[in-house]
């Protein structure tokens, strides 16, 4: 149990961020709560060092090395007007943030928009006057929500896709989330705007173009960015073929950032400016999160509860509730093949993918996504507390498990 209340502690102090006089960043949180269960024996460095997934490690790595060529070369600026220029209010601006990140974290995977996407928001945010706060969350519930409606939009729905046993599931995927995902979006604008009211002002919006820092730089982001691309729909195809298991989403991150490693003369000024603290945020969270899977009490708690574990309500709550405490990718792990031991179809598979994603809008700790673009945030000086986030979080979420819920269960 002592793994348990290491969480709990864990949980607390992400919360509060500071204990007395000393204020903790969210990766020293989470490193010290890894060296606890390992300085306490609950999980031996062996089986510590088999926990830390390398993939999402790497994967991080590369999609790190492209966003930050992107922004000291101006890239991103440049992408950033090109896409929200017509934007010519607050409103118009949200749902542009909202719908247009939403769509593409179903096909770049919601951690890369959360790491391409955090400099872009802070840059509107601070040329706008508009709250870094709400630019922030408007990202964070983009890409949580958008990624619920691909098979690849996050790890957990590729493990649901592969695993499921669906025969199709783009299909399955699009057929069952698309709708209630473009009303929840369309919740979490009105969400944004009732509690950012006095930020929605009628002044129109006039975006200022940026040039180019560094022209060579920015041709080897657009080089990356279109890899990238073509790395996906490779693993798009191979998804789709039932022959994915090869193709690593390791290997995209990675052969974006090539041209970037292999041909800029700044290579070694974007070493230095990788987020290694959100690397180490990661590795130690797969740590403590490994230690607490050992302990056995949240699978106990689902197994010794009388709910129907296959039914929609109880998926889409414990997706929500667990994910939370044990990491949505571990849940459904875990959750998974219990649901296929109870005979559950492709529509409980869908709802667990529902749940296990949405979670991510509930609390900061449901979603890595979160973790990366606090992360990134706070080397500019903003940042986003516990209850900056709850406050709107726990509201959208409710009401995005009561859509999913509608639509799965009467749809």
């Amino acid at each position: 149990m002592f793994s348990i209340y290491v969480l709990l502690i864990v949980f607390l102090l992400i919360a509060v961020r500071r204990v007395g006089k000393v204020t903790f960043q969210i990766w020293q949180i989470m490193l010290l709560g890894a060296l606890s269960v390992l300085a306490a024996g609950e999980i031996t460095p062996l089986r510590a060092l088999q926990a830390v997934n390398l993939d999402v490690i790497f994967f991080l790595f590369g999609m790190f090395e492209v966003g930050a060529a992107m922004d000291m070369s101006g890239y991103l600026s440049h992408l950033s007007y090109k896409a929200y220029r017509r934007a010519g209010s607050v409103d118009s601006l949200i749902i542009c943030v909202l719908f247009g990140i939403g769509a593409a974290s179903a096909f770049l995977m919601n951690d890369s928009l959360a790491i391409i996407g955090t400099p872009v928001m802070l840059a509107l945010a601070r040329s706008h006057k508009l709250p870094a706060k709400m630019m922030l969350l408007a990202l964070a519930f983009a890409v949580t929500l958008g990624s619920v409606v691909s098979p690849i939009g996050n790890p957990q729905n590729l493990l649901i896709a592969v695993n499921g046993n669906m025969a199709d599931p783009f299909t399955s995927f699009f057929s069952y989330l698309l709708v209630p995902t473009v009303i929840n979006l369309l919740l979490a604008y009105f969400l944004l705007r009732f509690f950012y009211w006095e930020h929605f002002h009628k002044i129109p919006l006039v975006h200022a173009k940026d040039s180019l820092s560094d022209a060579r730089l920015a041709r080897l982001s657009r080089a990356s960015l279109i890899l990238i691309g073509v790395m996906i729909l490779l693993k798009m195809g191979a998804v789709y073929l039932g022959d994915a298991s090869g193709f690593r989403l390791t290997y995209i991150a990675l052969a974006g950032a090539l041209p970037i490693l292999l041909f800029s003369g700044r290579r070694m000024e974007l070493l230095r400016k990788t987020d290694w603290s959100t690397l180490i945020f990661f590795a130690s969270m797969f740590v403590l999160m490994q230690s607490v899977w050992d302990a056995d009490f949240f699978q106990g708690l689902i197994s010794s509860s009388h709910i129907s574990i296959d039914s929609i309500p109880a998926i889409l709550i414990i997706g929500v509730l667990l994910s939370q405490l044990i990491s949505n990718v571990p849940l459904v792990a875990l959750y998974m093949p219990m649901l296929q031991n109870a005979g559950a179809g492709t529509k409980e598979m869908i709802a667990l993918a529902a749940g296990s994603t949405i979670a991510g809008n509930l609390l900061i700790l449901g979603a890595a996504s979160n973790i990366i673009i606090i992360q990134n945030a706070e080397k500019q000086g903003e940042t986003l507390t516990f209850w900056d986030y709850a406050r709107i979080g726990i509201p959208l979420t409710i009401a995005n498990t009561l859509v999913y819920w509608f639509f799965l269960s009467f749809l």
